[in-house]
Formats: C-alpha cells, sequence, structure tokens
C-alpha cells in the first residue's frame, strides 16, 4: 500500500491488482488511520461492482462513527446505487473538497 499524506488527510493507494484484499487489508488495519481523514484512491481498478465498493462499507462507518472522513475515489461506479454510508468521488479534487466540508461541519457542531 502506498500512503501519500496532504494537509488534513491521507491518501491510500493499493498496490497490488483486487479489490477485495485491499478492502479486507485496510479493515485489518483500520486503527493505524482512525485519527486521519482518509481518502482510498482505487480508480486503478477500473469498473466495479457495487458488490466490490460495498467491501469498503464496514471501514466506512466505523471511519465515520470516530468523526473523521472516509472517501472513496473512483469514477465508473453509479453513484445513485452507492448507498449514503460510503462517500464516492470522481476526482481526488472532489474527495478534498468533501472532506473539507465535512471538517466545517464537524466544527459547527454537525
Amino acid at each position: 500500500m502506498k500512503t501519500e499524506e496532504k494537509d488534513n488527510y491521507t491518501i491510500l493507494r493499493d498496490e497490488k491488482e483486487d479489490v477485495n484484499d485491499f478492502a479486507e487489508f485496510l479493515t485489518e488495519i483500520q486503527d493505524r488511520f482512525k485519527d486521519k481523514n482518509i481518502v482510498t484512491d482505487i480508480t486503478k481498478y477500473g469498473e466495479l461492482t457495487l458488490e466490490e465498493l460495498l467491501m469498503f462499507l464496514k471501514l466506512s462507518i466505523t471511519h465515520r462513527k470516530g468523526k473523521k472522513s472516509f472517501v472513496i475515489v473512483n469514477d465508473t461506479i453509479n453513484i445513485d446505487l452507492v448507498p449514503e454510508e460510503i462517500h464516492v468521488v470522481p476526482t481526488l479534487q472532489e474527495a478534498e473538497d468533501l472532506i473539507g466540508l465535512e471538517e466545517l461541519e464537524r466544527d459547527l457542531g454537525f
């Protein structure tokens, strides 16, 4: 896994070729990133099924309960099919923008 630190979030990218293994790996090590906003860049996998995306559901819910953002970057999934518990955006810029908005909401007590 590759990590890239930004001002208020960390980007995680898989170095292997299996999105399911990556989701399981992130779930196993989620305590390592519990105090950070996370952007999971899975654009390299291309088109994903909803089932593959749902592998990140538990991780997303757990991370967001800790008052931190968890955003997935993938531009092939139909956003209308994605449950609201998972934030999926098509670009890294949109992920950064979403984290900024969520931090602002948390600061305001929402």
